[in-house]
């Protein structure tokens, strides 16, 4: 899809644009145009069997009411929802931030992946995934994996800033 949008785009900018030089897309600086979205990037965990805290670090491109994660969520490999952590207010002067929850129920060595979602776009494909155990890892998911959890509650019931 990547390859499509430049191959598109630097079309556009050869036939449409009077200084054609200088207006080519270069592929390699495509990725940070089009890609960045909200993602975890990091996982800390403490506790004891079932009464995990987990902290999670997220980046994403808040700019606002308009535009934040509102949630991160633990869920199971087949998409079930274990755990979600609203967030009520966007982080647009904090980047990257982190929060966490308590009491999340856990064993040891069950796998998950921990994702973030966005106001105004939904779940996104960078994800962490491990468990425990073994601990967390950076890997990719589908966006529309177990997308039905979008009108599971906890839901936020708005943004404060």
């Amino acid at each position: 899809m990547k390859q499509l949008v430049c191959t598109i785009l630097s079309f556009w900018f050869l036939c449409c644009s009077t200084d054609k030089e200088e207006m080519l897309v270069d592929e390699s600086d495509s990725t940070s145009i089009f890609d960045f979205n909200a993602q975890v990037t990091e996982v800390s965990i403490s506790g004891e069997s079932n009464a995990y805290t987990i902290s999670t670090t997220i980046s994403s491109p808040d700019t606002g009411c308009d535009q934040y994660a509102d949630w991160w969520e633990i869920i199971d490999l087949e998409g079930n929802l274990i755990y979600r952590r609203i967030l009520t207010h966007s982080h647009v002067d904090e980047q990257p931030f982190t929060r966490s929850s308590s009491n999340i129920l856990l064993e040891h060595d069950d796998q998950v992946y921990i994702r973030v979602h966005m106001n105004n776009s939904g779940y996104t494909s960078a994800v962490q995934k491990g468990s425990i155990a073994n601990g967390f890892s950076a890997d990719e998911l589908s966006t529309d994996f177990a997308e039905n959890l979008e009108k599971v509650v906890p839901l936020p019931n708005g943004c404060a800033f």
